[in-house]
């Protein structure tokens, strides 16, 4: 238990119910994307498949359509860095946590992947998810996804939320806070478990343009720069 934030949290909780409440009314709540959730850049057999799975970003909130979504812009970046066809597939559920996450994967129909990226982390940081808890569920999805999926998963870092406009202070400060403590479980997993789990860190979004009109989710052009930035580090997969 990390009793400094719990404290924390504690002693500033009716004001966090308030704020909390206020942002959720007047927030507004994006849909998720909408088209094929899958799709392929190239012809011929792919040389890679990406799959990406988890919450409101898996699920594209804050576009329009998958095609300009993450899995699909990620896989797009590499075929044009390697001239390769890249297929690409993303299951998202907008407003999840990683407990549900896990229930809804067991029933899934989902396709092969060489190349697994979970994006998880802010519904679980608002939902106040014990740490202890959020590890063990992410065993369970390791051991969920394993058979068919033999390569660590790639565990895409959570998100500043103290930098989230859409959140008022102290409210962005202690989810800020939460957030990290779960990132820092994602790094902690990745250095311990190499074979289970790796972990992806993306550059801080600061550019509103890159943020979609609820000041929360990524825009297409956000959507862009955090498939250039996972690029990077899948090129040499791909090539």
């Amino acid at each position: 238990m990390h009793i400094p934030f719990w404290l924390t949290t504690a002693a500033l909780f009716p004001i966090l119910l308030y704020q909390g409440k206020r942002a959720r009314r007047n927030t507004p709540r994006l849909p998720e994307a909408q088209g094929n959730p899958g799709g392929q850049y190239g012809e011929e057999k792919p040389t890679l498949r990406i799959l990406i799975l988890g919450e409101s970003t898996a699920a594209g909130v804050g576009v329009s359509t998958h095609d300009q979504g993450l899995a699909s812009q990620l896989a797009l970046q590499l075929h044009e860095r390697t001239g390769q066809p890249i297929a690409w597939y993303t299951f998202g559920v907008n407003g999840i946590r990683l407990g549900n996450l896990n229930k809804e994967l067991a029933n899934a129909d989902l396709p092969e992947a060489d190349v697994v990226l979970l994006s998880m982390g802010v519904n679980d940081t608002t939902g106040f998810t014990g740490r202890a808890k959020f590890r063990q569920q992410l065993h369970e999805l390791r051991a969920l996804l394993a058979p068919r999926y033999p390569n660590s998963i790639g565990l895409l870092s959570v998100p500043p939320m103290h930098l989230f406009t859409a959140l008022p202070a102290p409210l962005r400060n202690i989810m800020g806070w939460r957030a990290k403590q779960l990132d820092r479980l994602f790094r902690q997993l990745a250095d311990e478990l190499p074979e289970d789990f790796r972990y992806w860190s993306y550059p801080t979004m600061t550019d509103v343009e890159m943020l979609a009109k609820d000041g929360y989710h990524p825009s297409d052009k956000g959507y862009r720069a955090i498939a250039e930035a996972l690029a990077d580090k899948l090129e040499k997969i791909a090539g």
